[in-house]
């Protein structure tokens, strides 16, 4: 069973940083690549930010360049989403996801898997 598990959301003001954690079950990690997607209210679900198998690549959302930074650490079967300078438009349901493929990819029907989300609220 795949099991993807996020967890790091809240409240928090214009400005303020959250640490995003995904962790991911057994071997549903190894030689894919991570990437993580939001969605906000009436709005459909956008790319975020990936990462490839090696950690050596990354890709993000222009809307989160300069702010959000994603890693992940195999040992720990975990990939994080680090967010700073948060303004209220980042307010969504971040959800986790594993990519087909060890390359960094951006669109959804390229990751087969996806956690249950974790609400991240920004207050102006």
């Amino acid at each position: 069973q795949v099991q993807l598990v996020e967890s790091g959301g809240g409240l928090v003001q214009t400005g303020g940083s959250l640490r995003l954690s995904c962790a991911a079950s057994g071997r549903t990690f190894n030689n894919r690549a991570m990437g993580w997607f939001r969605q906000a209210p009436g709005r459909e679900r956008e790319f975020v930010a990936a990462i490839m198998w090696g950690g050596l690549r990354t890709s993000f959302a222009d809307s989160v360049k300069g702010r959000f930074t994603i890693s992940r650490d195999n040992a720990k079967n975990t990939v994080y989403l680090q967010m700073n300078s948060l303004k209220p438009e980042d307010t969504a349901v971040y959800y986790c996801a594993r990519a087909r493929g060890l390359a960094v990819v951006t669109t959804l029907d390229q990751y087969d898997y996806w956690g249950q989300g974790t609400q991240v609220t920004v207050s102006s």
